[in-house]
């Protein structure tokens, strides 16, 4: 069966995943971190991207974002790719790809799912062994988070912003979220949907997402399938985020 377009819905909040080529590294030193941050920051402005959350782990990162339009994500990341795997290849004497294929991503329910995805994004470097605490990982979003250093990179979701009426409050809130450990159930169903391209939230959501987008959103059910020839329906918009 042929491989569905990967889903984008402008204004959602999408979960990004990309592997280095055969899980190898794609981060050596922090020169690499700083130079590939500097130009996702340049990307993200350039084609409308909010980045929300993000971590750069040895040989792969994650992203939660928000594109403006259908295009978006895929030309902040391509451009990213023109931009690093040339300067990696150049600075450790090496050819060919660096990406383990196109990078994957997966629409989220905001409301069910965002700030879990952002918790998840965080305490990657904790999961991944590479600290004992999350302020402790230099390339990510958590310090911005928890109110340690502030990251022009990130744009606040207003999921956070509802975290508390002050910058303080924010933080101290996010803080005590990130100390709730998240399952090992909930840490598969973010990673499996990302992987899979399937959309990540309540079955009212997927339902309004698929007649929205007018094609499957989620692994398919048994019974009669989903048609593009169906009789027509009308849509509720998607509440922007």
């Amino acid at each position: 069966m042929a491989r569905l377009p990967r889903l984008v819905v402008p204004f959602q909040a999408h979960h990004i995943i990309q592997r280095g080529t055969d899980r190898r590294a794609v981060f050596l030193d922090d020169e690499d971190h700083a130079v590939f941050v500097k130009w996702l920051r340049e990307a993200a402005t350039t084609f409308k991207v909010a980045i929300h959350a993000y971590v750069l782990m040895p040989n792969h990162l994650h992203l939660l974002a928000t594109p403006v339009d259908e295009t978006g994500l895929a030309r902040m990341m391509q451009w990213l790719g023109r931009h690093y795997v040339p300067y990696f290849n150049k600075k450790y004497q090496r050819f060919g790809t660096l990406w383990q294929g196109r990078y994957r991503a997966t629409v989220i329910d905001s409301e069910q799912y965002f700030m879990l995805c952002s918790r998840y994004i965080d305490l990657n470097p904790v999961r991944g062994g590479l600290c004992s605490r999350p302020e402790d990982f230099r390339w990510s979003s958590y310090r911005h988070h928890a109110g340690i250093l502030p990251d022009l990179l990130l744009t606040d979701h207003a999921l956070y912003w509802a975290l508390g009426n002050t910058p303080f409050g924010r933080e101290a809130s996010y803080r005590a979220l990130v100390e709730q450990a998240i399952s090992a159930h909930e840490v598969t169903e973010l990673s499996n949907a990302t992987l899979k391209g399937w959309a990540l939230g309540s079955d009212k959501f997927k339902d309004r997402l698929q007649k929205q987008a007018k094609r499957r959103v989620s692994r398919g059910k048994k019974g009669r399938p989903y048609s593009k020839n169906s009789p027509p329906v009308s849509v509720e918009p998607l509440v922007q985020d």
